[in-house]
Parts: C-alpha cells; sequence; structure tokens
C-alpha cells in the first residue's frame, strides 16, 4: 500500500487554518485524516497487511505544555526514521500516528527504532508506543481505539515501552 509521506497541498488556506484535514500546530494531518487513511487501508487489507501506531511522548511533568520546538523536533526524527510507504499524522497533543505498510511484527521493528530516535535526543523526553494490525470486519474508530488502548498500556510502563494490541476488548 502506497501512502505518501508528505500530505497533499490544501486547496485553500482556510483549510489550514481550520486545522482540517491538517493537525491545528503542524502541517501533519489530523486525526481526521488518519481516519479516512484507515478506512482506505481497511478496504484493501486482506491484500495487503497494514499496522497502526500512535507513538506518545513521554516527559517530566512540570506542568506546561509541549513546546512547538520539542513537537517539530520529534516530527522530524519520525518523519526522518519512515520507510517509503509508511505514513505519519498526528494524533494529539503529544501523540503521533503511524501506518506502517506490513505485518505487525515486521511493524514492531520500525516502531521500536522511532520510539528509540525520540528517546535521548532531548532531554526529559522519551516515547512510548501502542501498535495495533488492522484486520478485516473492523472499522477505523475501532482500530483507532485498540491503539490508544495499548499506548496508555506503553505509557504506564515507561519510556520506550512498546504494547501490541491481542484481545478482543
Amino acid at each position: 500500500m502506497s501512502f505518501p509521506l508528505v500530505p497533499e497541498v490544501a486547496s485553500s488556506v482556510d483549510a489550514v487554518l481550520s486545522g482540517e484535514p491538517f493537525a491545528e500546530d503542524s502541517l501533519l494531518p489530523g486525526p481526521a485524516a488518519l481516519l479516512d487513511r484507515l478506512d482506505g487501508a481497511l478496504a484493501v487489507v486482506d491484500e495487503q497487511p497494514v499496522t497502526l501506531a500512535v507513538i506518545g511522548l513521554l516527559r517530566r511533568d512540570d506542568g506546561w505544555p509541549t513546546s512547538p520546538a520539542v513537537l517539530a523536533t520529534v516530527t522530524a526524527l519520525l518523519a526522518g526514521g519512515l520507510r517509503a510507504d509508511d505514513w505519519l499524522a498526528r494524533e494529539g497533543a503529544a501523540e503521533f500516528a503511524v501506518l506502517v505498510d506490513g505485518d505487525v511484527d515486521a511493524a514492531e521493528v520500525a516502531v521500536r527504532r522511532l520510539v528509540g530516535a525520540v528517546g535521548g535526543v532531548i532531554t526529559g523526553i522519551a516515547a512510548a508506543a501502542g501498535v495495533v494490525a488492522l484486520e478485516r470486519g473492523l472499522d477505523a474508530a475501532e482500530v483507532r481505539r485498540r491503539a490508544l488502548l495499548c499506548l496508555a498500556a506503553a505509557r504506564t510502563q515507561g519510556s520506550g515501552v512498546l504494547v501490541r494490541y491481542r484481545g478482543t476488548r
């Protein structure tokens, strides 16, 4: 499955300023674009496996939001570590979604590399990730929910942890 790394240029400035289809504070696609991309990937998942990873930042909590400079640096690190057919989006304030072309075992290797790239580059910032394989019969919202559930579990375990979805809840 071929996913472009760089999102298509918006047809108007108003689309970018409104945050759709891009995240409010970046040029990366946002959650709405992620759901659209997931729908497309789920339609052909039998022919071409795809995995969703949500990478979340961990930091010392000083009560301040993560700075735009840190987010820009992390975005550059993640974008630089993607393979040709992988796709990057913003999932939340300190979360990034990556659609990894391939099965979940191969995707875990790529996601571990991305999570490791974040840790150690910026003092006080690390990452964890939730990973879920796209499966026939699921909808985009359920795939996203599973990935976020795994990310929440990974964050409780600490820096560098990756949790794969295994189960039915």
